[in-house]
């Protein structure tokens, strides 16, 4: 069976490749961290996301039944009413490890366009594949058109990216409480709006408060060039999202998430945000 570092390193090796301005990010914030505290080696994951269809054959309780396997259990239960998605997060009986944050496209509520690509990316996968861990970062292997794309992001930003994307990582996390270089988050925001990168201001630069225990920014997705059968399209990919966590009142660090900032951290792969 495939380790849980061997996996977490896939998935970052897919993640990084396909998206280069994430890995530029990551080394940007690392050599200044390294600049103060040299003995720094890397930074730390809070979560990363995963998004699917919440067709029967590869739901939510699919993906994260292979994080299960590896000492993960299921934690809390997010519903995005507008965004019509359902989401759950996993954490590791090791708290070191990252948690995982998996959500769903509740398709019933969409035209039979979206429910037809869900049973066709279902389709996609044998039972084998979708029992091992490599469809986490098994991209996309049926065939997409632009036009269809387009079609879909009238309906919802979401389903037209796990049309053209498929599965794969759609954010790393920054674990701010380990950074040492860093006053809080706005001033990480400031570090890295002075590089050159644009940041999610849906719902505000920061989503969410020291009184809820989450405070919460991220990238906007950089725009990546797709091969879609009707040509090659530039389109807004992945993120990368920064996390500081406060303990709660019986002075343990809250591990969950909070369903009004995610539903503004998700709009961060959306077309109009990634076109400013």
């Amino acid at each position: 069976m495939k380790s849980l570092t061997s996996i977490f390193e896939s998935i970052w090796s897919d993640y990084t490749a396909f998206n280069p301005h994430a890995k530029t990010i990551y080394d940007q914030i690392l050599a200044h961290e390294r600049q103060k505290h040299p003995e720094t080696r890397a930074l730390v994951n809070d979560h990363i996301a995963l998004r699917t269809f919440n067709h029967p054959r590869l739901n939510i309780q699919v993906l994260g039944r292979l994080f299960e396997k590896h000492g993960y259990e299921a934690k809390g239960e997010y519903h995005f009413e507008d965004k019509k998605l359902y989401a759950r997060h996993w954490e590791h009986s090791d708290p070191a490890v990252p948690k995982v944050f998996i959500s769903e496209l509740l398709t019933q509520h969409f035209s039979p366009r979206v429910r037809e690509i869900a049973d066709a990316a279902a389709a996609s996968f044998t039972d084998a594949q979708l029992a091992a861990p490599e469809i986490l970062w098994a991209g996309r292997p049926w065939k997409a058109s632009h036009a269809v794309y387009q079609e879909l992001l009238k309906e919802s930003e979401y389903a037209a990216w796990l049309y053209a994307f498929g599965f794969r990582c759609n954010h790393f996390t920054v674990y701010f409480n380990a950074l040492k270089s860093f006053t809080d988050l706005n001033d990480l925001n400031d570090f890295l709006i002075g590089k050159g990168h644009k940041l999610n201001a849906a719902g505000g630069l920061i989503k969410g408060t020291p009184q809820e225990c989450l405070e919460q920014s991220s990238t906007l997705a950089g725009k990546v060039h797709l091969e879609f059968s009707d040509g090659r399209f530039e389109i807004p990919a992945c993120y990368y999202e920064f996390a500081r966590r406060y303990p709660q009142a019986n002075g343990q660090l809250y591990t969950g998430f909070i369903a009004t900032s995610a539903d503004k951290i998700f709009e961060s792969t959306n077309v109009q945000q990634s076109s400013r």
